[in-house]
């Protein structure tokens, strides 16, 4: 080999070294963004593509980039449509719904929604030969914005519909195959309220049975972005990951710092309560990330004081400097980091068959969109690869499109289900609409 052409050769790989940084891979068509390249807009979000944010990647405070750059959302265009991985379609189900956000799959296969805002929960059952339901129903109304959906006890044969309201643990008895309520509800708890309803703040509450049906979760939101919890009483018991009995009796706090855990759901391999996170925001575009984590029994994660991502466990949020020093080893790095401001939404494990098999046992989790970030992201649905059990840390876009190229923003993606088919369910509150994400190979 001539001295010429092996100094021709190191040049081109030097050239070729800032086209390759940012990127690793782990499988064949799963190109992962690593660094800074993992950080995206909605515009850059394209199915199949991985992301591994770490907290090495994280910048430092940087609240002048604050921004309210909340969407206005349109009316989905005429040629606007969810996009999925090759071999997925995507139908609409059904439209035209008020307020549409958690989802849960009954026993039998019914699908319950909670429309929060109007007080309802609504059952829609089968699809028709036109994609749409067969049958629809209003379960139960006159609630105070509901958000979780639990049935309880575990089984083929719940007895019961346990309801998160922003202020309440309430259920109603039920048989399988009921569309309304046989009984008028049972308040078994009170939570802290929340909302335009109940005093402000986050209002989800979603409520979550234990593996073994012994322990009922209820997530609790806080009430600000980043009150000092020692002098806001009105954080009490928010923030939270609140464990109560199948009756309604409060037992502890299981978990603390969280934000606002708004979507839980438990990990079928390992038992684990996961959630998935909304942090804060006021301190800059890339800072801080939401997450999606299992959540540890008496773990601390960080809400007010301090983020994830420092040498001793925490870093101090600028706005509480000196706060609680003897907390800062506690706090816990969550599993997956996603981008921020992406306000993560509900979550699931998937348990079906109708997926190609690599799916079997990842997570999915709906990003409803950002507000507090120059660069609109979110407004997707993301996958989330697991490996027995345990979460590599990535993420990967897996339904995206609810933005147009200009930027206006027609679909948010809040709730997700699986099918007995096996197939997806996922609401959008900004269509009013929920979609059905199904795998055909074609």
């Amino acid at each position: 080999m001539s001295r010429c052409f092996r100094i021709s050769v190191f040049f081109a790989a030097l050239l070729l070294v800032p086209c390759l940084a940012g990127f690793a891979d782990d499988a064949p068509g799963h190109p992962v963004l690593t660094g800074q390249a993992a950080f995206t807009d909605a515009l850059h979000e394209s199915p199949g593509t991985r992301r591994h944010v770490t907290v090495a990647d994280l910048p430092g405070p940087a609240p002048e980039q604050s921004v309210d750059n909340g969407p206005t959302v349109v009316p989905r265009p005429a040629n606007a449509w969810p996009v999925a991985p090759k071999g997925f379609k995507v139908d609409l189900y059904v439209t035209g719904l008020d307020n549409p956000r958690l989802l849960r799959t009954a026993p039998n296969g019914d699908i319950f929604l909670a429309e929060s805002e109007s007080g309802k929960i609504r059952v829609f059952r089968g699809v028709g030969p036109d994609g749409k339901p067969q049958q629809t129903s209003v379960f139960a109304s006159g609630l105070h914005q509901p958000f979780g959906i639990a049935f309880y006890p575990a089984g083929p044969n719940p007895a019961w519909v346990y309801i998160g309201d922003t202020d309440a643990i309430v259920r109603f008895p039920y048989q399988n195959g009921d569309m309304t309520a046989r009984g008028p509800q049972q308040q078994l708890a009170d939570l802290p309220g929340g909302g335009r309803l109940r005093g402000g703040g986050h209002w989800t509450r979603d409520v979550i049975f234990s593996q073994d049906g012994t322990r009922l979760f209820a997530s609790v939101g806080s009430h600000s972005n980043v009150d000092d919890s020692d002098t806001h009483p009105e954080e009490f018991h928010r923030a939270d990951v609140l464990q109560f009995t199948p009756l309604g009796k409060f037992v502890k706090v299981y978990a603390w710092g969280l934000r606002n855990c708004v979507g839980e759901a438990i990990n079928p391999i390992t038992g684990e309560l996961w959630c998935s996170t909304n942090e804060r925001d006021g301190l800059g575009n890339n800072l801080v990330p939401d997450y999606v984590t299992h959540v540890q029994e008496g773990g601390f994660y960080g809400w007010p004081w301090f983020y994830m991502g420092g040498p001793a466990g925490g870093k101090q949020d600028p706005r509480h400097p000196g706060k609680h020093p003897e907390l800062q080893s506690r706090v816990l790095t969550p599993d997956i980091l996603v981008n921020p401001h992406f306000a993560s939404l509900e979550m699931l494990f998937y348990q079906g068959q109708q997926f190609p098999a690599q799916f079997k046992g990842d997570g999915f989790a709906c990003e409803h969109g950002s507000w507090n970030r120059a660069q609109r992201s979110g407004y997707e649905v993301i996958r989330l690869p697991m490996h027995n059990g345990r979460a590599t840390g990535e993420y990967e876009d897996f339904l995206t499109g609810f933005v147009t190229a200009d930027g206006q923003v027609w679909g948010r993606p809040v709730g997700v289900t699986v099918a007995q088919d096996g197939s997806l369910f996922v609401s959008d509150d900004g269509s009013r609409s929920i979609w059905h994400v199904s795998y055909t190979g074609k």
